[in-house]
């Protein structure tokens, strides 16, 4: 088995570049995303066929849960079907949450995101706006669709000073998201700048994300914090640029860079699907992404 590593803004994929792929389930994916007994990695990204697309793609999160749509991911996915694909440089991508249309350029991949929406039965969660109480902290929520779900809180103070991580663990799986969910704490630095801290779904603490960036842009669109254009949104791995249109359409644009291939090792491939058949976890200890 072969894949290739790669990253944007240090949210790593291993995208399979054989005939493997098909093998990859949830049990498999969380072992090779293991960061100590496996190569480690935000996801794994299963090129496929696609009958409406240039290719489509499976996304599997570190947990083996499957996404519908990743901005990174694609981004990613983008760069390695260019560069060992043969996929031309403007290309479409079919994702369970549709089909998305990138553009890789020498130093750069563009994604177009699509339409957000705000109408809860789209995201899905059972409100579009609430507040929670957490820490003894109220924290206003604004959940955002963006093919998958987002729930995007702003705060004032400075964000590495505060238990974030706990926050977003309990968001993921709060009630009002089905699904479970993105999550987001974000500081308004200007009219044109975004931090933001990222808990993401299946996968915990992440450096970067690009459907958690867009979420980003479009919950500070909604609340008057940025006008319609770009907008830098400032991660732990790097910044992305996103724009958000009036409409709330949105693109995003970023360095995308190849790490190196992985040959998985016939034994350890073996030993994991020997665990999975005896029904055991080869995934030993809880990880971070």
């Amino acid at each position: 088995m072969q894949l290739h590593k790669l990253h944007g803004l240090g949210n790593d994929y291993l995208v399979v570049s054989d005939d493997a792929g098909h093998r990859v389930d949830g049990a498999l994916a969380r072992a090779l995303c293991h960061r100590h007994t496996g190569p480690g990695a935000d996801g794994v990204l299963v090129p496929l066929a696609s009958e409406v697309a240039h290719w489509g793609v499976r996304i599997l999160n570190p947990d083996g849960s499957e996404a519908e749509k990743s901005g990174n991911g694609l981004r990613i996915l983008a760069r390695f079907l260019v560069d060992h694909r043969g996929a031309p440089r403007d290309l479409s991508i079919e994702t369970p949450a549709g089909v998305v249309q990138a553009r890789v350029r020498e130093d750069t991949v563009e994604v177009d995101m699509g339409q957000a929406t705000l109408e809860p039965a789209e995201i899905p969660a059972t409100a579009s706006e609430f507040s929670v109480t957490l820490d003894d902290r109220p924290l206003a929520c604004q959940a955002v669709g963006m093919g998958n779900p987002h729930c995007v809180v702003f705060l004032e103070a400075d964000l590495d000073s505060l238990p974030w991580p706990i926050w977003g663990a309990a968001l993921e799986c709060d009630a009002r998201f089905p699904n479970r969910t993105n999550v987001q704490f974000v500081q308004a630095l200007s009219p044109t700048r975004l931090r933001a801290r990222i808990w993401e779904r299946g996968a915990g603490v992440t450096m970067s994300s690009g459907s958690s960036a867009s979420a980003v842009a479009v919950a500070a669109l909604v609340a008057g914090r940025i006008a319609a254009g770009w907008v830098q949104v400032e991660m732990t791995g790097g910044v992305l640029d996103v724009e958000v249109s009036a409409s709330l359409q949105v693109q995003i644009r970023g360095p995308v860079e190849e790490v190196g291939v992985v040959s998985i090792s016939p034994d350890w491939l073996q030993g994991v699907l020997s665990l999975t058949e005896a029904g055991m976890d080869a995934r030993m200890d809880p990880e971070e992404g």
